[in-house]
């Protein structure tokens, strides 16, 4: 049995192709829409009125069909169920009617060899890279409906608070697409998501999905790692995270051991470096500070 299979066998489950079939329709869209426009329980009346619909029984006949599966009928009126709000939020993301392509101005440098990087937007994934030698800053999706009425600038800022916290969901164990379980394994190989041999690899066990990422992108909500900036004068959430060297490759990273996996990451400002140890599921079992001097006197020690 497949694992769409396994979903769908429940006695009060619907078939996929049945519950498509009901939104395939622009009167029930509408509907869809309209309850969303109104945000709450709403009247017969009022729903049929913002779809300016005249034809009540045909109406009635479309709102019946959505009712139970995508509509919610209570004593105070009409509203959208989660399925509901998911349909309307997939049109307005623009992923089923929209393909846009854009070029960005990004003027952030390259954390390998500080050449300026390059951004740019197509097949719904953005991503970053640097023209000179190549190295990726990151590549994930990023639905068309966050190009709306967004500078260059506004589009980055989104795009970079998206991958971090679609990053800290899959590092947490939940599926940003279908709230499935998320596991996490380390990697080793070729160059990899972001330019570099090691990679946090989270796929989850429901729908598949899978989300590659540098090691260091695991610990930009990490309270150690934002208290440093903080005692450097920098707020962490406002520096994007393909400016920081510990997020978008392994340079910074020692492997300590891979039996089990201990990683450290170094995180270096002014004259201080923040040592973080994460084991292979990149939970953080230990964190210290040391000076520049220091610091360099500890990389003499080999990794794995």
């Amino acid at each position: 049995m497949s694992r769409a299979d396994e979903l769908q066998s429940c006695d009060d489950c619907m078939e996929p192709a049945d519950a498509f079939s009901l939104v395939g329709d622009e009167t029930r869209l509408s509907i869809l829409e309209a309850l969303w426009r109104l945000d709450g329980p709403a009247r017969f009346s009022d729903v049929r009125s913002e779809i300016q619909m005249r034809d009540s029984a045909q109406f009635n006949y479309h709102l019946g069909k959505l009712t139970g599966q995508f509509v919610r009928k209570t004593d105070e009126g009409y509203e959208l169920r989660t399925a509901g709000r998911r349909v309307v939020q997939a049109v307005l993301a623009g992923s089923f009617t929209q393909h846009p392509r854009r070029e960005l101005d990004i003027d952030d440098p390259c954390v390998r060899c500080g050449e300026t990087l390059s951004a740019h937007y197509e097949d719904e994934m953005l991503c970053i890279d640097c023209p000179a030698c190549g190295h990726g800053h990151g590549e994930y999706s990023f639905p068309p409906g966050g190009l709306h009425d967004r500078t260059d600038a506004e589009v980055l800022d989104a795009f970079d608070q998206r991958v971090r916290h679609l990053n800290c969901l899959a590092k947490d164990g939940v599926c940003p697409e279908c709230n499935g379980r998320m596991e996490t394994s380390i990697e080793r190989g070729e160059e990899c998501c972001l330019g570099g041999t090691l990679r946090a690899s989270h796929v989850c066990r429901q729908c598949a999905h899978e989300r590659c990422a540098a090691v260091g992108l695991a610990l930009l909500d990490h309270s150690a790692v934002g208290n440093f900036y903080a005692d450097h004068g920098e707020t962490l959430s406002e520096v994007p995270y393909w400016r920081l060297d510990w997020c978008v490759g392994d340079a910074p990273v020692t492997v300590e051991s891979t039996d089990p996996w201990r990683l450290r990451v170094d995180i270096r400002l002014d004259d201080e470096t923040l040592r973080v140890t994460v084991d292979g599921e990149l939970d953080v079992v230990e964190t210290t500070r040391e000076s520049a001097e220091s610091a360099e006197s500890a990389e003499s020690a080999p990794g794995v």
